[in-house]
């Protein structure tokens, strides 16, 4: 079918719903819980063997490295969004050509990506902030991620080449591999070599460059990207529908990053123990929106292939079999961080009593109040990741926009009544708020007894 070996996509235009969307994320949500695994392994190994201050500088890249690295994700994905509706259409020739005219919008853009990120690096810590203490590990932890950009762009841009057939097991896969060697070269370059937290972060792209050759060694076995020649050129109207997409999502990551960098200063003038706490109540966080990342990459894959093969009913069953999903797998997190997530902390902090027992009560006050609204988050991902598909990106960007003045308002404002809890519902509000937003904009626009939504213009015609 399609041109492609049956054992490794996945057709999401035919079967349950619920099944297809849970079966593509589970093994994206186990790659990305190894991911965090070697990310919990960066600031376990940074926190125990340098101490305190190395882990807030850590903490304070947080929202940098998300600047950059979300940004690549977003508009590697809306790439992924075309293929995705080529795929689904039926189109092998079209398919091919979308691959190859993303890579080329990849190779460009990357380059860009990698001067700006080594010229924003000192300017941003200093605007966030940066205690004098910390600000060098910071900037130099920082210097040598962004020199990877190259490699985390190609990795993304190859897993969502997999993403838009419907193959999540190959990123597993592939991050399985990095996660193993990324905890093995922490221990070696941290601990053993003495390299500080410019070990990790040499680690870290050495693991991504092994993630990288492995999707593309299995790449090379897909018989529809054998590019004939005549697949081999620059098709404006794809490209065009490529960047439009891909640009507009990128701009929406970066949207959420501003608003991040802004709270992430604010954080900053809370001091070194604080920022400690945030930082490792941080880390759960990221484990806890794994899964609702996983079902937004389901739902673009799933609503991209079911709009190109213009299956209108099923988009919209799409929509409330991954709510569904979402708030189940949202409760289960939560209740599990109220539980153990102060327990779980303590690993990531060390020193003396008062300074544990201070950084682990800002920790989890900020992981008990995400935890309680934690479907609100889910199901945002998911309503995004569902309008995103259809190929309308505008609404979504804009829901982030209100996500930034949000953060920003309760941390600008709100903090000077109540302190450092503004930061806390801040995040918690932009989650409300975009849900909301979105969910209008479905019902306004899209919740109709046939979803009419206009195609990305890929053929020249709507």
């Amino acid at each position: 079918m399609y041109g492609l070996e049956k054992t490794v996509v996945k057709d999401m235009t035919t079967g349950t719903p619920w099944k297809l969307i849970l079966g593509f994320s589970l093994p994206l949500m186990i790659g990305n819980i190894l991911q965090q695994v070697y990310t919990f392994a960066d600031t376990l190994i940074v926190g125990q063997v340098l101490g305190i201050n190395a882990l807030a500088a850590v903490g304070v890249t947080e929202w940098m490295i998300f600047l950059m690295f979300a940004s690549i994700q977003g508009i590697v994905q809306g790439f992924s969004i075309i293929m995705a509706q080529c795929f689904g259409a039926g189109d092998d020739n079209r398919f091919r050509k979308a691959v190859y005219n993303g890579l080329c919008l990849v190779l460009v853009i990357m380059t860009g990506f990698t001067v700006t990120g080594q010229v924003i690096v000192s300017p941003v810590l200093r605007f966030l902030n940066t205690p004098d203490e910390i600000i060098g590990m910071s900037a130099g932890y920082l210097r040598i991620l962004y020199m990877g950009i190259p490699l985390i762009f190609i990795y993304n841009y190859l897993t969502a080449i997999l993403r838009s057939v419907g193959n999540s097991k190959i990123p597993l896969q592939a991050i399985t591999i990095s996660s193993i060697a990324n905890i093995i070269l922490d221990i070696l370059f941290v601990y053993q070599f003495g390299w500080g937290i410019k070990g990790a972060a040499i680690a870290t792209l050495l693991a991504i460059f092994m993630s990288v050759m492995y999707c593309f060694l299995q790449l090379r076995k897909f018989s529809v990207l054998h590019f004939p020649e005549e697949d081999r050129k620059i098709d404006l109207k794809i490209m065009s529908s490529e960047l439009k997409l891909g640009l507009i999502m990128g701009s929406q990551n970066i949207i959420t990053s501003v608003g991040g960098l802004v709270v992430q200063s604010v954080i900053n003038g809370f001091g070194i123990i604080f920022i400690a706490g945030y930082t490792a109540a941080s880390k759960l966080y990221g484990l806890l929106e794994i899964a609702a990342g996983s079902y937004g990459y389901a739902m673009n894959t799933y609503v991209g292939q079911n709009k190109g093969a213009k299956k209108s009913d099923r988009l919209r069953t799409g929509l409330l079999s991954g709510n569904i999903l979402g708030v189940i797998t949202a409760c289960g997190m939560s209740a599990i961080m109220i539980l153990f997530g102060k327990h779980i902390l303590r690993f990531f902090i060390v020193g003396s009593a008062d300074v544990v027992a201070l950084a682990l009560q800002s920790g989890y006050r900020f992981l008990r109040l995400l935890s309680v609204f934690f479907p609100c988050l889910y199901m945002l991902y998911i309503v995004r990741a569902w309008i995103q598909g259809t190929g309308d990106s505008f609404w979504p960007m804009v829901s982030s926009v209100a996500q930034l003045i949000m953060r920003v308002s309760c941390a600008l404002i709100l903090s000077r009544y109540i302190g450092a809890d503004a930061v806390y519902w801040g995040e918690v509000s932009a989650w409300i708020g975009a849900d909301i937003f979105l969910y209008l904009v479905y019902l306004k626009k899209f919740k109709s007894k046939t979803v009419n939504v206009k195609l990305v213009d890929i053929e020249g015609e709507q």
